[in-house]
């Protein structure tokens, strides 16, 4: 699929349009996303970030981490690959297009978000990967890169740029970006998106509805889904925003972070462009 992102003059984020894959394309050009797996009991939050991955169109998703726990993760998904790691990330090659790390990661999850941040890969950071750096933030952003995006809400944003004020959060944003040398995606009922050049937009276009456990980390999946197809990280970002803001307008009441991945399909649907006019086709 073909993402690409709009906005107003003033810095606000628009719908983006979407165009369909070519008839020719297969899943192994539409980008394999890695999501690190929360521990045994603690998997429904990365499990969210993977199924959001895979909807939003990357070809292929693998949850990794240790046995345990994707016996576990096995009960519950079936499109979604599983694969056994360890610190080594030796199942991290270049066929890997984006990495989602932090939902239900827990306390232990500091090596192994040092070690992936390592790779030539773009990498989400959300949750527990962002908490997991309270006190030591510079080590963070010593390996932070302008490919990665971090999703902070304003209390794990407090925890890692504690000399940031957060009155203005468009210069929060843009001042952390510049810090961490990755995108920014400040989290709230405004969502303001930095890019470490000084670039920033704002996202309006959400829902209260969207307050419910386990939206975070669909968000987390929305972008790590359009990273792997190639989608730059700042852009990432800003279509993600949308996206998940829109899930909220469509969810309505009820919401919850179960049922917002079957909204995804509708979200796309109404961002098409033109899709009567390229070819359709089932390529595996």
């Amino acid at each position: 699929m073909g993402f690409t992102p709009n906005s107003s003059g003033d810095g606000v984020i628009l719908q983006p349009s979407l165009v369909p894959p070519p008839s020719d394309a297969h899943k192994y050009n539409r980008g394999h996303a890695l999501v690190w797996s929360g521990p045994v009991l603690h998997t429904g939050a990365s499990r969210l970030s993977a199924q959001a991955a895979l909807a939003v169109g990357a070809g292929l998703v693998t949850l990794i981490g240790d046995r345990v726990a994707l016996a576990e993760q096995a009960a519950h998904v079936t499109a979604i690959m599983l694969r056994e790691t360890d610190m080594s990330f030796a199942n991290v090659d270049d066929r890997v297009t984006a990495f989602a790390i932090g939902p239900g990661a827990g306390a232990s999850v500091r090596q192994a978000v040092l070690e992936i941040l390592r790779r030539n890969v773009p990498v989400v950071l959300d949750a527990d990967a962002l908490t997991a750096f309270e006190g030591d933030p510079a080590t963070l952003f010593g390996v932070t890169k302008p490919t990665d995006v971090m999703t902070p809400h304003i209390g794990e944003f407090r925890r890692l740029f504690p000399d940031i004020p957060t009155d203005n959060r468009a210069e929060a944003a843009r001042r952390a970006a510049e810090r961490a040398q990755c995108v920014v995606l400040l989290k709230g009922s405004d969502t303001w998106v930095a890019a470490p050049d000084g670039r920033t937009l704002v996202n309006r276009h959400a829902s209260p509805w969207l307050a419910t456990a386990g939206s975070g980390d669909i968000l987390t999946g929305l972008i790590c889904g359009l990273l792997a197809q190639g989608v730059t990280a700042f852009d990432a970002a800003s279509i993600a925003a949308w996206l998940h803001g829109d899930i909220g307008e469509r969810g309505g009441p009820g919401l919850t972070g179960d049922n917002m991945i079957g909204q995804i399909p509708l979200v796309l649907r109404g961002c098409l462009h033109d899709a009567w006019q390229h070819g359709s086709g089932s390529r595996t």
